[in-house]
This record gives structure tokens, sequence and C-alpha cells, in this order.
């Protein structure tokens, strides 16, 4: 049995606590409307920023993730080890496929084989560049790197954009072992320049293969660097060696942020991100400008939420269901991977899940009501539930004539349940009332802009007749386990933009629905009968 490698230290500082970047009008607010306002919402909102600018990768959302839940008691358990001994009613644990997707669950003490699974399902990817096998390319004296482009990203927005490098860099450490490691190089290194409007009067189509070459440097400032050397003949090997495919300079930076020789660097999957911070804006701070809210904003509200529901010691006594999360890679690809939500990940974990023995402390150990223990997972998939959230989309004031009449998103009005005839979503009416259900008994905190004495508010989103819709991973999820499930997320702006919108007080709005969803569930399951 091979131990996991601890989390870094250095990957446990993308969590320390960060100034607070709330905008001046804060400042002229009495201290009444202050006492008034949504204070909760926005420490929420900031918790939020500094999960999201740790995360510019799916490798480093997962790592700060991963802390978050070993820092509310969750235990790191692996795919290939027996969990006979380990996962037991009352316990919880997380474990993660490729260090990119991350899936988290707590186990009712009153967990009985066969019994029902609460399911959140977000995703950890966003559209971006990445670099590619061999990225050394000069032009006109200037260095650039190429890219290949991820997702269905608006690239003319990152033109003109402080970018970096972030992402897996695999080393070769002094014992020989080959291990992979982290890295986030906070210094703005590239740029994707616009031709300027005298040299173009109508809007130019960006070419994705011609146009999105960043420029890294010249190569004048290269050949001149102080301390280059040369480097030396690495010998013979089957694919060229980092340094030999991509800018050696680049090779070294990538090397000092892993903290190790550039010589010790094998490979490494980097993206480029956009430096600038997240923040809170708008003249009352109601809005959040960042990157890769689509679909870090769910991760964190699931996460949160999942931790939320757990945070008592005796939240999970009289609990007979399991509450998971399950954070996948590549949706923006179409999810078709090992650690895409199309792969065996969910249904594999469900399946051992479902047949965990009851508590050694409860009487009852005839499996009698569940019949044949090998009809457990068909069982508990019948009546389990999943949520899929993903950000949908904020009605646009520039462009109302794209939105439906009567079903228009607003932000800071809580999370949108999304519905689609055609399947693109996978909400149904059963669905749509047990939220309902589950957004009347939230716990609402008292900086909630909703006007009821208790719960969250839930909008609706439906799109044009004459529009295309995107999807998720809702319903494919649904089709391949038969379980029910239901489409959401949090309104927003400029989806898929390198910088988007969303409000401040949906995150405080999801987390407490997502808690709600893991708190009720069990109960709820029995009330709402369809066959």
């Amino acid at each position: 049995m091979r131990s996991t490698p601890p989390i870094r230290a250095s990957h446990l500082q993308l969590l320390r606590p960060r100034p607070r970047r709330l905008a001046p009008a804060l400042l002229v607010l009495s201290f009444a409307q202050r006492s008034m306002s949504s204070k909760p919402s926005w420490e929420r909102a900031e918790d939020f920023l500094s999960f999201v600018d740790g995360s510019p990768t799916p490798y480093h959302a997962v790592i700060s993730a991963a802390a978050r839940l070993e820092k509310a008691g969750f235990t790191k358990i692996q795919e290939r080890d027996s969990w006979a001994s380990t996962c037991q009613p009352g316990g919880k644990y997380y474990l993660t496929r490729n260090g990119s997707t991350i899936l988290a669950f707590a186990v009712g003490k009153k967990w009985k084989p066969g019994n029902p699974i609460g399911i959140i399902g977000a995703h950890t990817d966003s559209p971006c560049f990445r670099i590619k096998p061999v990225s050394k390319s000069e032009s006109d004296k200037y260095l650039q790197v190429g890219v290949e482009t991820y997702g269905g990203g608006l690239w003319r927005t990152w033109f003109d954009r402080d970018l970096s490098l972030a992402g897996r860099v695999m080393v070769r450490n002094k014992s020989g072992t080959i291990e992979q490691r982290l890295v986030k190089v906070e210094k703005p290194l590239l740029r994707i320049p616009n031709l300027a409007i005298h040299l173009t009067r109508e809007e130019t189509p960006v070419n994705t293969e011609e146009h999105l070459h960043p420029i890294i440097g010249t190569a004048e400032a290269e050949l001149n660097r102080e301390g280059r050397t040369e480097v030396q003949d690495e010998g013979w090997t089957p694919l060229p060696t980092p340094r030999q495919r991509h800018h050696v300079r680049v090779v070294e930076i990538v090397a000092e942020e892993a903290g190790v020789d550039a010589s010790a660097v094998v490979d490494f999957e980097l993206v480029l991100y956009d430096t600038q911070k997240a923040t809170i804006g708008g003249m009352n701070n109601e809005f959040i400008h960042s990157a890769r809210l689509d679909n870090l904003m769910m991760s964190y509200c699931s996460v949160e939420g999942l931790i939320r529901s757990v945070e008592s010691s005796s939240a999970l006594d009289d609990e007979s269901i399991i509450r998971m999360i399950a954070l996948f890679d590549h949706e923006e690809v179409g999810s078709q991977s090992a650690q895409g939500a199309k792969s065996n990940l969910l249904p594999a974990i469900i399946r051992r899940l479902s047949v965990l023995p009851a508590s050694e402390s409860d009487s009852d150990k005839s499996y009698d009501k569940i019949g044949d223990i090998e009809t457990a997972y068909e069982q508990t998939l019948s009546i389990s539930f999943l949520i899929s959230a993903d950000m949908a989309h904020a009605v646009h004031p520039n462009y109302p004539s794209k939105y439906e009449g009567r079903n228009r998103p607003q932000m800071n009005q809580g999370t949108v349940i999304k519905v689609n005839a055609n399947q693109r979503y996978s909400t149904n009416s059963a669905g749509v009332v047990l939220l309902q259900e589950v957004a009347r008994r939230a716990k609402k905190s008292s900086s909630s802009t909703f006007s009821a004495n208790q719960g969250v508010p839930i909008q609706t989103f439906v799109v044009r007749n004459d529009s295309s819709c995107g999807s998720t991973i809702g319903p494919f999820l649904s089709a391949t386990l038969g379980t029910r499930c239901l489409d959401l997320g949090n309104p927003q702006l400029a989806m898929h933009s390198i910088r988007e919108m969303c409000g401040v007080h949906d995150v405080e709005h999801a987390v407490n629905l997502f808690d709600s969803f893991f708190e009720h569930f069990g109960d709820l399951e029995a009330k709402i009968v369809v066959d």
C-alpha cells in the first residue's frame, strides 16, 4: 500500500487571509446602515476571492478545496485502497483523481446499505490557454509562446491583459522519483497585444492559430540576459527535453517556482491566467469581478455548503444518508476523460459506498430493509439526488432581447434553477419541488437581502426558443446513473470571458442552499413521491 504525500505547506499558503478589498463606498455607510447591511455576505464573498485567486488551475482548485476539507475534519482516502476498515458511519472523507478532480462525503451514523446519497456536482476547469508541447516561438525578434485554446472562451477578452503561468510540473527528485509540484508565477510574464485601430478600421476576427501567440520577451534581451548560460548537450532522449521544446528561461522560471533546478523538470502542464486579483465592486459593493467564476463559484459553494452542514459535532448523529460533493475536471471540453464527469469515478464511488456496512452499534444487521445486499447499488441510485451546480446567465441590461421575457435572473436575488425542455438541463418538476422545500428550510444569515423570515430565494431561467442552450454534467450523469437530478447555478454576466461578474450576496445564498440540501434531503426524499 502506497502512502499519499501530504498537502505541502506551499499549497496551504493559497488560503492565507488577505486584506479586505471592499470599495470605498462602504466607508460612507452610517453605523446603523452597516449593522443592517450584509457584512456576513461580504465576508463570505471575500473568502471566495481568496479561493478563486489561489486556484488558477484545476490542480490548485483541488488543493484549495482539500485544505478546507482537512481543516473541517475530513480524512483523505485513495481509490486504490480497500475502504473496509477506513470508511465508517459518522466519518468524513475525501479523495482526488489526477489531482484535478475531488470528491468528498460525510456518512450519517444511521447509514445502512442501499440508503440515499445527496450529491452536488460541479467542475473545476474554465476556458483558458494551455502551453503547447513545443511552445518555443520567435517572430520579428519577439520571443513568443505557442498556446492551445481550451474550451469555448471569449478569446478577444484575453487581449491586453497581464498574463502569467500556472499549473503542474513533473520533477525528478534526488532519489530519482518523479513527483508533481504545483506552480503559480505571480509576475506578469506574457501579453497578447491588440492590433492598433489605425491599422485596421474594422473589427478583425480572431484567428485562434495566428493571433493568439503571447509575447514573453525579446530575442535581444534574452541574448544579453545576465547569468545566461548555454544549455549543455543533454544527450539522446526519446522526446526532446523541456529546455529544447520551450524557451530556456520559461523552464528556469517554472523550476524556480517548483523549488528545483531546471534540469530536474521532466515535463509540465501549464496554462495562462490573468494576474489581476478578484475584487468586490459596484458603488454599493454588490458585485464580484473575477476570473473563473464559471465554475469555481459553484465549486466553492459546494465545498462550503458540505462543510457547514457537518460543522456541528452532532450533525451526523441522526443522519441516515451520505452527503457528497463531486468537483470534476474537463467539463468545458465535454467531460470525456478519466477525471471528467463521464468517467467511472462517481458510479464507482457510489457502488462502493452503497454497500458500506451500518454502524457496529446498530442492532439491525440483517439488511432486511433492502432485501438482497447485491441490489444495494441500484437501490441507492433510485433514491439518491444529484444537484448539477454550474453558473447561470443573469439578464444583461444592454442586450435585453436575448433573454426570455418572464425568466430573467437578477444578481443578488438567489440561485437560479435552469430549465430546458430539450434536456440540455436535467431539471423536472419533482426536482423543483424538492429544491423549493430545501430553500424554504435553509438557515438564513442576518446578511440576507431577501425579506422572508427564513429560507433563501431562488429564481428560474429558460432560454428563448430561437436561442441555443449550453449544457452541464447534469443530463448525462442522470442518464448514466438513473438518479434524479436538477440543474442550477448562481447568475453571472460575461460567462467565459477572462473577467466575469456576479453578485456578492449570491455566494451566501448558494452556501445556505447547499447546506440546507444536505441537512434536509434525507427527510424530504421520502415525501416527494413520483414512482
